[in-house]
């Protein structure tokens, strides 16, 4: 695995240090440590990190608090690092959309995989949300497209198949997507 930037957040300093040593140990750089959920969330956002490795019970904002903000926002994925494991804190940290839950006392051999395994599924879901964007594009597209047509159709009287052609090659002609020249179309229509 290639070198993490990452964030840890602990209220026990020693704590933070004896995990920042396996870390470090393990090739990943620490650039952000915090002793309570909110810092933990100020510095996610501004460190550009790629995991965060959080405790729950702290200070200000718990880190299953922390852990929902970091993930709303899509800043990087969240390890949970923690003694504690109640069901209902189980329950919280699924609902905030943590990427792994250890419970303490972790070896280095529960914490490698765990990070691998968040790190990969984060990036599953950034594909899968990059790919639905992209099908909502194609499917908005093809319905400003249609709409187009429709217009197209009505006031010059073509059919469907010339009315596809005619935006084709406005588009091709005018080095615009399909897409901007249907819309054109369509303001054009709105306008009279």
């Amino acid at each position: 695995m290639d070198s993490l930037r990452m964030l840890i957040a602990d209220d026990e300093s020693i704590i933070r240090l004896d995990l920042k040593n396996v870390l470090t140990g393990m090739g990943h750089q620490v650039v952000a440590e915090a002793a309570d959920g909110k810092t933990a969330v100020e510095l996610a956002r501004t460190n550009k990190v790629d995991l965060a490795i959080l405790d729950i019970k702290m200070p200000e904002m718990d880190g299953l608090d922390a852990a929902k903000i970091i993930t709303q926002e899509k800043i990087c994925p969240v390890l949970l690092l923690t003694a504690y494991s109640q069901q209902d804190l189980i329950e919280r940290a699924k609902e905030a959309g943590v990427f792994g839950y250890l419970v303490k006392p972790f070896k280095e051999a529960d914490l490698l995989p765990a990070i691998e395994i968040a790190i990969s599924r984060y990036r599953e879901m950034e594909a899968l949300e990059a790919e639905i964007g992209s099908l909502q594009d194609k499917i908005e597209t093809r319905k400003i497209v249609d709409r187009a047509k429709g217009i197209l159709m009505d006031k010059k009287g073509l059919r469907e198949q010339d009315a596809f052609r005619w935006i084709q090659s406005q588009s091709m002609n005018a080095r615009k997507s399909m897409r901007e020249v249907a819309e054109a179309v369509i303001l054009t229509q709105d306008i009279t």
